[in-house]
């Protein structure tokens, strides 16, 4: 059973901000209504700044080089952006669990929202799922969604591209 059905949009939508900034707050809201997610509240440039520190805190959740590291950033980051959870039908979808205060704005929605939804689903998952691409000419970072959990590129075009190249370097030495 899933407990909450946003935790990949809400992670797709973190991911693809951090590999695709935004700068204006009306980009910022385009972007997560176009993950399927509603916009409850106004975007301001404000919203804007609170999501880049969330940013910068997943950005080092990503690039973390142990797991104990890893969790320490996602605990900071609960401690920051999320509050204890709170039960609500405020959309009349059912009763679902919040962990943002109910009057918080666009960005701390979206930080909180996300930093609840990375540590359900790490902690489900496996610690391991937060990457950053394994092509040499690819920084991109993603959630690794997969069933066995061995992705390792963000996309299928960079493991093609990373087949390739392996491919070539391998004929040209023979």
């Amino acid at each position: 059973m899933r407990v909450n059905p946003y935790i990949e949009p809400l992670l797709r939508n973190a991911i693809d901000l951090l590999n695709r900034p935004v700068s204006t707050p009306a980009e910022l809201e385009d972007h997560w209504t176009a993950h399927g997610l509603p916009a409850q509240h106004p975007t301001t440039a404000a919203d804007l700044r609170e999501v880049d520190h969330f940013l910068d805190g997943l950005r080092r959740a990503v690039d973390a080089s142990t797991e104990t590291e890893r969790v320490d950033i996602l605990n900071a980051m609960l401690t920051r952006f999320t509050v204890g959870p709170s039960i609500t039908d405020h959309d009349g979808s059912g009763w679902h669990l919040h962990y943002r205060d109910p009057e918080a704005g666009f960005g701390a929605t979206l930080a909180g929202a996300t930093s609840a939804a990375a540590a359900q689903y790490l902690t489900d998952r496996g610690m391991h799922r937060l990457h950053r691409c394994a092509a040499e000419d690819c920084a991109n970072a993603f959630v690794d969604f997969s069933r066995p959990g061995t992705q390792r590129y963000c996309t299928h075009p960079c493991a093609n591209r990373d087949a390739v190249r392996r491919y070539r370097t391998a004929t040209r030495t023979r």
